[in-house]
């Protein structure tokens, strides 16, 4: 949507045809590139239709649709990692972040010392088990949850930060995986330290949440795994941390910081708990995330094109009765 489009204050149900156009237009290039190099998937027309459902049925609708654009751009990024797999650009480190999660936290047992991974995969419990696997659900669906909740309580702004700010440490964590490749502690349990490109994603300790539900809801998630070769950083330590920093703005329920203090540790437990990531994936998902916060509050705000470019989408997204 242009900037234009965005200055003005809609007063009509139906989009104007310069917004209808740009709304057109951009699904099929989408559903082209996506079909094209990527591969189509029926959840891939679900979308689209869902995307013309909303911005054409109501003004409501339609400002809902533009006010999360940031994480339906989220989610078009992460899919189109596929379009060039990180391991085509740069080495993948295997043994680099091993050596150094052993130095840094490693446990001894016996005359070994093992990673903290390596242990807790020695030292299962069924009630850890079924945490991580329900703290690891919580990754993605909380923060949007947070993020509606601002949305439509009428903290427009506040909701519009998060969200930029979501997708920002997003795009600044993918640029990592491509400047810096690096294998999953489970890629090291059962490949070794050997880099095998195209290695399928595996639910490694999820897959124990997975038998005693029978969900099978992970074995669907990772089967489907954009990149198996992007543990640094840790983007499911990244999401609640977000969602808890902003959490603790004012006006924020009291519910929501509990919630958010709570999944975030839960997933920082699960990560390392699961060999789904290093102690040091999650720390540098963390400080990626305080970064991104930083970064887009004290330096983009000061920013005055970019406020009022803020300014502009916060008036165009604000709910107001019709």
């Amino acid at each position: 949507m242009s900037t234009s489009a965005l200055s003005k204050p809609m007063k009509r149900s139906l989009p104007s045809v310069r917004e209808a156009l740009y709304c057109i237009v951009t699904l099929l290039l989408w559903l082209l590139v996506t079909a094209l190099f990527i591969g189509f998937r029926i959840e891939h027309v679900f979308m689209a239709l869902l995307v013309c459902a909303l911005f054409f049925i109501s003004v409501p609708t339609r400002k809902f649709l533009i006010a999360i654009l940031p994480f339906i751009a989220f989610g078009v990024s992460y899919d189109w990692m596929n379009l060039l797999p990180n391991y085509m650009v740069n080495p993948i480190d295997t043994d680099g972040i091993y050596g150094l999660e052993k130095n840094l936290f490693g446990i001894k047992s016996g005359a070994s010392v093992l990673t903290p991974n390596e242990y807790f995969a020695l030292h299962t419990h069924p009630v850890f088990d079924f945490l991580s696997g329900f703290f690891y659900l919580c990754w993605v669906p909380v923060p949007l949850l947070f993020g509606f909740y601002l949305y439509f309580s009428g903290k427009t702004r506040l909701y519009l930060h998060f969200a930029l700010v979501f997708l920002f440490v997003n795009l600044l964590g993918f640029a990592c995986y491509y400047i810096h490749p690096a294998a999953p502690p489970w890629y090291v349990a059962l490949y070794g330290f050997d880099a095998v490109p195209g290695t399928p994603g595996n639910v490694a300790g999820l897959g124990a949440f997975d038998e005693m539900t029978g969900l099978g809801v992970f074995d669907m998630l990772y089967a489907r795994n954009a990149n198996v070769f992007a543990a640094l950083p840790s983007l499911h330590s990244a999401y609640p941390f977000i969602a808890m920093v902003y959490a603790f703005r004012r006006g924020v329920p009291s519910g929501w910081k509990i919630v958010t203090v709570l999944i975030s540790v839960g997933i920082w437990f699960g990560a390392v708990y699961s060999s789904h990531h290093y102690i040091i994936d999650v720390s540098c998902g963390v400080i990626l995330s305080i970064a991104g916060i930083l970064f887009f509050e004290k330096v983009l705000m000061l920013w005055p094109a970019f406020r009022n470019f803020i300014n502009r989408y916060t008036s165009y997204i604000t709910q107001r009765r019709y």
